[in-house]
C-alpha cells in the first residue's frame, strides 16, 4: 500500500507544480474586494492558487503515509522520480513538448532504479 501511497504523492506533487507554473501572483495582487469573485478576473486568479493549496495537501498526506511504511530515503528518492516523470509525461501531451532519446533513456533509467528499489528495498515491519 505504500507503493500506492507514494505514486499518488507523486501525482499530487506533479500537480501542485503546474499549479505553480500557472498561477500569477500579479493577478491575486490585483484582486480587489469587487473582482474577487468576478468570472473574468477572480477565478483565473483563483483556480491554481486554490490547486496549489489542496494539492500540496494532498502531497504531504500521501508521502506522510507512505513514509510510515517504507524507509526515508527510498520514499523520497522513489516519490521524486515518479513526480519527475509524472511532469515530463504531462508536459509532453498538454504543452506539446517533444521527447529526445536521452530523456527517452533517463526516464527508463529512473523507472530502473526505481523498480530496483521497489523489490530489493527493505520494508519497515
Amino acid at each position: 500500500m505504500a507503493w500506492l501511497y507514494l505514486i499518488i504523492a507523486a501525482g499530487f506533487e506533479a500537480a501542485w507544480t503546474f499549479s505553480l507554473k500557472l498561477m500569477k501572483f500579479s493577478d491575486l495582487k490585483a484582486l480587489r474586494w469587487n473582482s474577487a469573485l468576478s468570472m473574468q478576473q477572480g477565478l483565473p486568479a483563483w483556480i491554481p492558487f486554490a490547486g496549489y493549496i489542496l494539492f500540496g495537501i494532498g502531497n504531504i498526506y500521501f508521502f506522510s503515509l507512505a513514509i510510515k511504511l517504507v524507509p526515508t530515503a527510498i520514499a523520497y528518492a522513489v516519490w521524486t522520480a515518479v513526480t519527475l516523470v509524472l511532469i515530463k509525461v504531462c508536459e509532453m501531451t498538454l504543452f506539446d513538448q517533444k521527447l529526445s532519446w536521452q530523456e527517452f533513456l533517463f526516464m527508463l533509467m529512473i523507472m530502473t532504479g526505481i523498480l530496483g528499489l521497489k523489490f530489493y528495498g527493505t520494508e519497515i515491519k
